[in-house]
């Protein structure tokens, strides 16, 4: 599903500072992996980089079939639309938009219509626990409620791949114990392979994998 090999990523300046220096990854479909270490590790280059949000220096990257590496832009946009599913710390949902808006807002996107956006948009609200929320704006909502809103967005074309960046980071501990929870049960059903970025040692165990970087290299990787 995701492979990585000899990736490397510097970024320039004054000074050139490397996030990620040779890695190499494979992770299978299906599999749920925590991505660790401490800050300026490379975690959030990993994650930027196999969604499509940025390119390596060096090395190849591969997600379902396709070198994200070697496309254009344009197709790099289509990768991010139609197979990769974003979960971020600070929800980044549109203010003047409803939960329901928020959620179709991908889908309208592609071109579908709006009785089939909305159709979806429900249906995804429902299995994040928040038909009742439909109409509801983002400063209505509790952050868990947000954070739910923002799942059910990035699940909206049913992506095959979800990438999570400190969904639990900006929760109290019992709302990121409920995420959790959400996460891991639509990891069940779904199938879906999961990467997620973390400080929260219950969300890292709660993983298939675990992956510790140290200075833009692998230094851990368990099975659990």
């Amino acid at each position: 599903m995701i492979h990585l090999n000899e990736v490397s990523k510097q970024f320039a300046g004054k000074k050139q500072v490397t996030a990620l220096d040779n890695l190499s990854l494979h992770v299978p479909k299906g599999e749920m992996t925590s991505i660790v270490g401490p800050s300026g590790s490379g975690k959030s280059t990993l994650l930027n980089l196999i969604g499509g949000l940025d390119k390596p220096t060096s090395g190849t990257i591969t997600l379902d079939g396709t070198r994200l590496d070697q496309v254009s832009d344009d197709d790099l946009t289509r990768v991010r639309r139609d197979k990769i599913g974003f979960i971020f710390q600070f929800f980044h949902l549109l203010p003047t938009l409803t939960c329901l808006q928020n959620v179709a807002l991908p889908l309208h996107l592609r071109g579908w219509s709006q009785a089939k956006c909305d159709e979806r948009a429900r249906e995804l609200l429902d299995l994040v626990r928040l038909e009742k929320r439909l109409t509801h704006l983002p400063d209505e909502l509790s952050g868990g409620e947000r954070q739910r809103v923002a799942i059910a967005r990035a699940l909206s074309v049913y992506p095959p791949v979800l990438l999570a960046d400190e969904p639990t980071g900006n929760l109290d501990s019992a709302t990121g114990a409920e995420i959790l929870r959400l996460i891991c049960d639509l990891h069940a059903r779904l199938n879906a392979t999961i990467l997620v970025v973390t400080h929260d040692a219950a969300v890292a165990r709660s993983c298939q994998r675990g992956i510790r970087l140290c200075d833009g290299r692998i230094v851990e990787d368990i099975r659990q």
